[in-house]
């Protein structure tokens, strides 16, 4: 059975009044969840101060956090301009994440425009060994970069050249982070839980997941990434339960539903019903 963090990307929305990321966390913490990623998507406007306090309180009360990077984001961009401007955000999230005592900071890494999948493979590899270097000289030594693994076939994120990369960069604070809904998108309607985590083993071992889940929108003869209520079973979230009840690993699951912290919950009810463990 896996050991399971659960909880909301961003803000829950049953939270009333001033919505602060504090104020999140206790809710978090409130209504029987144990994670909560923190949404950089629009741009990094938390001080370090505040990322400091957000980690105290998370750790005090139970609650694991991570950092969704903005969405600004191209390490495959022909301007240089655009790729150092990414890479500052990205150290900027990673600033605050080593700040809080966040597990990971994901982040979307690259459309492959001009480049082509295999030369946008080479430009993101060499970009994140920069940032390994960057990240050792700002001493940032506890949370990890994560790729995320991507919905449009336009885009750098593929599962399987994902995890490739990661494997070949070979640093324990660079990981791979699984989109369960990016994958069914990707794959046109189709996932296949217990092959990801049989490839998860292959590549990493035992490894934690961190992973996101949301089912997605069909529209005009395809998947896209447009997120819907996990009701919607597109992709079903029961089977992937099941899956992750054969498993001894530890798991992250940020719920990118509209529902955010309803879906999490309904999430939790499952994962606990086929034996995992809400660490």
């Amino acid at each position: 059975m896996a050991k399971v963090y659960v909880g909301p990307a961003g803000i829950p929305i049953g939270l009333k009044g001033k919505r602060s990321t504090l104020d999140g966390i206790k809710y978090v913490k409130d209504v029987g969840l144990n994670a909560m990623e923190i949404e950089f998507v629009r741009g990094v406007r938390m001080s370090v101060a505040d990322a400091e306090n957000a980690g105290k309180l998370a750790k005090e009360i139970g609650v694991r956090l991570s950092i969704h990077a903005p969405y600004f984001i191209n390490l495959c961009s022909d301007k240089n301009s655009t790729v150092e401007a990414s890479i500052k955000r990205l150290m900027e999230s990673l600033e605050r994440g080593e700040a809080m005592g966040a597990t990971v900071v994901v982040f979307h890494p690259a459309y492959y425009g001009k480049l082509g999948p295999e030369g946008c493979y080479n430009a993101v590899k060499e970009s994140v060994i920069k940032i390994i270097e960057l990240m050792g000289k700002e001493g940032i030594s506890h949370v990890k970069l994560g790729l995320e693994v991507m919905a449009r076939r336009n885009q750098f994120g593929g599962l399987e050249e994902t995890f490739r990369l990661v494997k070949e960069v070979n640093n324990p604070q660079v990981v791979a982070v699984v989109d369960w809904g990016h994958v069914y998108a990707r794959n046109g309607g189709n996932i296949d839980y217990r092959a990801i985590l049989s490839m998860w083993r292959e590549y990493f071992g035992n490894q934690p997941m961190h992973t996101h889940f949301t089912a997605v929108k069909y529209r005009n003869g395809e998947w896209i990434d447009e997120h819907e209520p996990i009701d919607t079973n597109n992709p079903p979230f029961e089977p992937l339960a099941q899956e992750l009840a054969k498993e001894d690993m530890e798991v992250t699951i940020i719920c990118e539903s509209p529902l955010l912290e309803q879906d999490a919950l309904k999430m939790k009810d499952m994962l606990l019903r086929y034996g995992n463990i809400i660490a």
